[in-house]
């Protein structure tokens, strides 16, 4: 045999679930941003938004749950410090950041929608929040797998 194989199944399932999350909640954020930010100016886009964030808002909370099982089984040995202590506190900033997003976005979007101006422009105000939403979202995101990259490399 040229090398010999040595798997602890439970990293490997903690990995597993770890990344899938990240698939998952990552496919999903990068959708209704590209949505979203075309949205911005465009009735079109708008319209489109407003009917994807069904599909995209449970898939996000989808990825966020498996990442943070898939975290937790994977860190289980690890002290909260170094990268699975800014792991966490991405976690609650993405949780924050979603809640926001889910309670106060969302019914708007959907309320709008059953009033028939879905094809409207969102107010300045509100979509200068859903930018700032959408930034922390894509730092948390692509900033946690870079970091599991990194973890990865040094472990």
């Amino acid at each position: 045999m040229l090398f010999e194989l040595s798997i602890n199944f439970l990293d490997a399932i903690g990995l597993f679930i770890f990344l899938s999350g990240f698939i998952i909640g990552l496919g999903a954020v990068t959708v209704i941003d590209i949505h979203g930010f075309l949205g911005r100016k465009s009735a079109y886009w708008t319209e489109a938004t407003t009917r994807t964030h069904k599909v995209t808002k449970p898939m996000i909370w989808v990825g966020l749950v498996l990442a943070i099982i898939g975290g937790v089984i994977f860190y289980r040995n690890e002290s909260l410090t170094g990268i699975p202590l800014i792991h966490a506190i991405i976690t609650g900033t993405l949780i924050l950041n979603g809640l926001f997003l889910s309670f106060k976005v969302s019914p708007f979007l959907i309320k709008r929608e059953q009033e028939g101006k879905v094809k409207e422009l969102l107010p300045q105000s509100l979509q200068n929040k859903i930018m700032i939403s959408l930034i922390v979202s894509d730092i948390g995101w692509w900033g946690g797998l870079l970091l599991l990259v990194l973890y990865l490399t040094n472990h």
